[in-house]
């Protein structure tokens, strides 16, 4: 048997073929049928006079016109506070951070959690308290007369006072109040720990930027030094002391200086705008930093890793945030486990009924004490305290891995800043060296002993000397804060109890 005799055929088979005795208009009749099914069908729903799709699936869908957004009134535009708009151009750390601190959606989002949790530890203290519930009614009552019995037509109302008392259970209050409380107290160290990331963020993008601007300041050094070997040579070249390739070559390095210079002016308003951004400020926003004195940091921490380790153990925010976290959870097993055992209930309830066009009235009520006792629910208790014990253990595991990140941070942050303080030492020991070679090449070239091109290269070195100073200073304050925050203790102004002593020779040797 082939194909067409199955009766899967062609349309225009179908069309073609008369109608035999046996199958009149069967696949006929079924074509018509799918195709007005097809037509009845309705097009998915649009919006605002859109089709709600795109036509076909290679064709883009057409959005509906909105109206032009409108600033919401409930949101406003954040903005700098009122006692430190007067010195918007001269911004400390402090004054960032503080910005940052009350315009950052994450520390209104953890303060609002912790909130939340207090309000429900607070609910949770109320499964000790008795339930009082006020119910009132009105009821209308027709029967129809039957069995020799006549007609009742009443219709009478009035309130009823209900009471229900949890007397006794065995660790299930307790251990809702106590899940909640620990719920509360990880609320509380997680807002923390929110304040003290924010502190580091606005902290790595404060010195991030003043690192730019003090850059910027060193190259534009650097572009004077090239204008005036340039302007030398030039001279030199006029009076026939120099020929044409000393004048080339220092209108390359004028060329590389400036290149340098436009490309950090770039990387400056980059930083600016990341500084605005950490503060929760438009990335356009009018403000600057004071630049602080150009000064080494004290280098001399006194503090050792152990020290730091154990501090940051007991301290450390989130992880006493996962620590409650980790006894809320063991809290539950409590639950758990007084599903499954008896409970005294105490309740009652007393009314008052008022019938309608009559004087009659009525007092009513019930007491009752009782004791409940699970027999069985197919082993759903028993399972119930399985699954929060192994919870529980699950959440204590988690709780010990952290631990063991933390100390990793906080020796991975300590090893940081010593390296941050040795390159701050080798920086100022090039830095001083470079300058002292550049000095010197300057010095030969204006006596006609040195070529131009020593004086370039003592240049250039001294560019990189200032760079790498740069760098390592700011480089060292970030570092700090690290281990601060790994710590945890950065303070609400970025500052931090680690004991740093400066040396007296500003080198600390």
């Amino acid at each position: 048997m082939n194909g067409t005799e199955t009766g899967a055929l062609p349309l225009d088979m179908v069309t073609a073929r008369e109608p035999s005795p046996t199958r009149p208009i069967g696949a006929r009749a079924l074509i018509a049928l799918a195709a007005l099914a097809a037509a009845c069908v309705p097009n998915p729903p649009g919006v605002r006079g859109v089709a709600g799709t795109a036509p076909a699936p290679n064709v883009f869908w057409t959005p509906p016109r909105e109206r032009p957004p409108q600033a919401d009134a409930a949101h406003p535009a954040p903005a700098l506070p009122p006692e430190l708009a007067q010195r918007v151009q001269g911004l400390q750390l402090s004054d960032v951070i503080d910005i940052a601190l009350r315009n950052n959606s994450a520390t209104a989002a953890a303060w609002a959690d912790a909130r939340a949790a207090a309000a429900t530890y607070g609910a949770a203290w109320g499964q000790y308290y008795p339930t009082i519930s006020l119910d009132g009614a009105v009821t209308a009552i027709k029967t129809v007369p039957s069995a020799g019995r006549s007609a009742v037509r009443q219709q009478f109302y009035g309130p009823t006072l209900n009471l229900s008392w949890l007397l006794f259970d065995l660790g299930g209050r307790s251990g809702s109040v106590g899940q909640a409380r620990e719920a509360l107290l990880a609320a509380d160290w997680t807002h923390n720990a929110v304040i003290q990331n924010v502190v580091l963020g606005v902290t790595s993008a404060y010195f991030d930027y003043m690192a730019t601007k003090a850059l910027l300041a060193a190259q534009q050094t650097t572009l004077k030094e090239a204008q005036a070997n340039l302007q030398a040579a030039e001279e030199r070249h006029r009076v026939g002391l120099a020929t044409i390739a000393d004048v080339l070559q220092a209108k390359t390095a004028l060329s590389r200086a400036q290149l340098t210079v436009e490309t950090t002016q770039g990387a400056l308003q980059t930083t600016r705008g990341a500084l605005a951004l950490s503060m929760g400020l438009p990335a356009n926003v009018p403000y600057d930093v004071a630049i602080p004195p150009d000064t080494l940091p004290p280098l001399g921490i006194t503090d050792s890793v152990d020290t730091l380790i154990a501090r940051a153990v007991r301290e450390r925010p989130d992880l006493a945030a996962a620590r409650a976290e980790a006894r809320g959870i063991h809290a539950r097993v409590s639950v758990a486990r007084a599903q499954a055992l008896p409970s005294l209930v105490v309740s009652g309830s007393t009314g008052e009924t008022y019938f309608l066009n009559t004087s009659t009235f009525g007092h009513s009520y019930t007491a009752s004490i009782g004791i409940q006792i699970p027999l069985f629910s197919g082993w759903s208790q028993i399972y119930g305290v399985k699954a929060a014990a192994a919870a529980a253990r699950a959440a204590e595991q988690r709780a010990h891995g952290m631990e063991q990140q933390v100390i990793f941070q906080v020796f991975d942050a300590y090893y940081g800043l010593r390296t941050a303080t040795q390159r701050v030492r080798t920086s100022a020991d090039l830095l001083a060296s470079a300058t002292q070679s550049e000095q010197v090449a300057l010095g030969r070239y204006k006596a006609g002993a040195g070529s131009l091109l020593d004086l370039l290269t003592a240049q250039a070195a001294l560019a990189d000397a200032r760079a790498q100073a740069i760098q390592s200073r700011f480089s060292w304050f970030t570092a700090l804060a690290q281990l601060a925050h790994d710590t945890g203790i950065l303070g609400l102004d970025g500052s931090s109890p680690l004991h740093v002593q400066p040396d007296s020779t500003g080198m600390n040797r």
